[in-house]
């Protein structure tokens, strides 16, 4: 079975257009709109993006697993204790769910298949 390994990582932002500036001018990122609430970043090392908030920021990284068979990690994770906190959805490129481990930390899983 192929190992399931960290493939991105996801920001917070309160500021699309700052925060794109900031890194662009601070480490030369690069960026890919999705739409006025999200855009990629690229040439950091790991891929990952920012999501625009309106919200207060506390723990502003999600980091992204990678996996071919959602269904199959997901049952692996509740089987060992982990909670899904947001179902399986759709977004452009594939698909992902989020889940907690027992320390209430927060990640996703995602599949382009």
């Amino acid at each position: 079975m192929e190992p399931t390994r960290i493939d991105y990582i996801e920001f917070k932002s309160t500021d699309l257009s700052k925060t794109k500036a900031f890194y662009n001018a601070s480490f030369g990122w690069h960026f890919t709109d999705y739409g006025p609430e999200y855009c990629s970043f690229s040439e950091s090392g790991v891929a990952g993006g920012f999501e625009l908030t309106s919200k207060a920021i506390t723990n502003g990284v999600l980091v992204v697993l990678y996996h071919t068979d959602l269904l199959n990690i997901k049952a692996k994770i509740t089987e060992a204790g982990g909670e899904i906190v947001k179902d399986v959805f759709s977004f452009p490129g594939g698909r992902r769910f989020h889940f907690k481990d027992p320390s209430g930390n927060e990640l996703a899983v995602w599949s382009d298949i």
